[in-house]
């Protein structure tokens, strides 16, 4: 079977089509469009979703497709390539099995950002993706079919040992001897340094967050980093009991990468979200691109559906507006109402 490959805009919305499956993007879950980031949607990621609902596969394509598009978002991350090789397994095997299940039920801890903290990094698949992610430079076209490709590889590596029964959150020996995976962990391993010069030039602040479960609020140490240099920043500060103030970690990161775009989450384990800073963001940002004169249809992502639940928000696609100095305002006005 020919598969082609496309990308797309992250939120751009798709409607079901014939021959082609779209996944991780599409703003709907539907035969023939697998997407989670709509505020309808399960509280799943684009993976698990493909094994828990297969007919939204089968049911779709013809069983004798000789040739399928699939549709992703622009830099395909491990979600989507996971998604990708779920699909394309489904449509091999006509039926979901235990190792493929066990592939969606990692994905789904990737996507949540709950990879336990106790786990060696270097020795877990989505650390090694990335470190091969970042190695790719390449333009953004050339780039994103080379994101799917090593991902395809890898995921094979996976299903391969999941079907032996072995462990795949975290498992060195099925790495080890395989050259592009001891490069990747050789990688993980020193990015830990381009941590720790991260933390230096960064900025560290306690703010209060509202909790899940809308009962009060919580004091959580942050970090703010500018130009960050380590690709696992988020791991790494979440796991940085020594340098975080309350010996917990920095359960808040805002990554602010040239202006250009900022990334902000939290901590799944913390039990707090962002829920109100992204409409304020965006409250800011309509106004002073009313002023600019720069199109108001592009919004900040308030990560509003039920399986982030306000906890990541990142800036438009087009830029922000907001400068730095705005954007730490709204985080600290957010902080001030939950005040005691």
């Amino acid at each position: 079977m020919e598969t082609i490959f496309q990308f797309a805009p992250y939120g751009q919305e798709f409607s079901p089509e014939p021959g082609t499956i779209v996944l991780d993007v599409g703003m709907k879950t539907a035969p023939g469009v697998i997407d989670h980031h709509q505020p309808e949607a399960e509280a799943e990621c684009a993976a698990s979703l493909v094994v828990k609902h297969p007919e939204l596969v089968l049911n779709h394509l013809q069983k004798n497709e000789d040739k399928i598009t699939i549709i992703t978002h622009r830099l395909p991350d491990f979600d989507a390539v996971s998604a990708i090789f779920l699909t394309l397994k489904l449509l091999e095997n006509r039926a979901v099995d235990e190792a493929m299940k066990k592939i969606a039920e990692y994905a789904r801890m990737v996507d949540s950002a709950t990879i336990p903290k106790n786990i060696e990094l270097s020795a877990t698949p989505y650390a090694l993706l990335r470190a091969i992610f970042v190695n790719i430079q390449k333009p953004e076209d050339e780039a994103n079919l080379e994101r799917v490709n090593e991902g395809l590889r890898l995921m094979k590596l996976l299903y391969e040992q999941a079907m032996l029964g072995r462990d795949i959150v975290a498992n060195r020996p099925i790495f080890q001897g395989i050259d592009r995976y001891e490069k990747a962990m050789h990688r993980v391993e020193d990015d830990y340094f381009n941590y720790l010069e991260d933390l230096e030039k960064a900025e560290i602040i306690k703010i209060n967050l509202p909790l899940s479960n809308g009962q009060g609020f919580k004091a959580v140490d942050g970090l703010v980093v500018q130009n960050p240099k380590s690709f696992l920043l988020k791991e790494w500060s979440r796991r940085d009991i020594f340098n975080s103030p309350s010996g917990k970690g920095f359960s808040f990161l805002l990554s602010n990468f040239g202006g250009k775009r900022f990334i902000i989450g939290v901590d799944p384990e913390i039990g707090v979200n962002l829920r109100g800073l992204g409409r304020l963001l965006n409250e800011k940002e309509k106004q002073k691109r009313e002023r600019m004169g720069r199109p108001v249809s592009e919004r900040w992502y308030e990560g509003n559906c039920p399986f982030f639940d306000y906890r990541i928000i990142d800036s438009p696609q087009d830029g922000p507006s907001l400068s730095h100095q705005e954007v730490m305002e709204t985080i600290f006005q957010f902080s001030q109402q939950f005040k005691s």
